[in-house]
């Protein structure tokens, strides 16, 4: 963590995180390392579809048609906070961290993370084998950090 916040200062990059399953954590790991004022810039906890919809501007017919957890709705997430938040790095969460709520489809521990920077965008599609929700979590932030260290780099 340390080490994300000391790349992302050195190379001058901001970072902007639009999180849903993992509720804030991504967002609070990374502001409990001294000096993250210098490159953290704005964390949103979209956890309801409204909120998705109304303060990232998700198209209701994405989350219609796809639904929250989505390969398009994570897209649209990342892609919509890189607009507000002006950051260099944007990352979008969405996912079902359990340990109801899982289809044969869609199972619990499905997450997509996505991250933007410049114009460069990926999204992906992680499942975490664990029905347990806070392992679910713990395990979405860390592959998280891990991808927007390497996209640092």
């Amino acid at each position: 963590m340390k080490n994300l916040v000391r790349l992302l200062t050195k190379k001058k990059l901001k970072l902007s995180v639009a999180e849903s399953c993992t509720g804030g954590m991504l967002a609070s790991s990374i502001t409990s390392i001294s000096g993250a004022s210098k490159v953290f810039n704005l964390g949103l906890v979209t956890y309801s579809n409204q909120a998705k919809i109304r303060i990232l501007k998700v198209n209701k017919n994405i989350i219609k048609n796809y639904g929250a957890v989505s390969h398009q709705c994570c897209l649209e997430m990342v892609n919509n906070l890189s607009k507000i938040s002006k950051a260099n790095i944007n990352v979008s969460i969405t996912g079902i961290a359990g340990p109801k709520g899982g289809t044969k489809q869609k199972p619990v521990g499905l997450v997509y993370i996505g991250i933007k920077k410049g114009k460069k965008v990926q999204i992906n599609k992680c499942l975490f084998k664990s029905k347990k929700r806070s392992t679910i979590q713990k395990a979405t932030v860390k592959k998280t950090l891990d991808l927007i260290l390497r996209i640092s780099k």
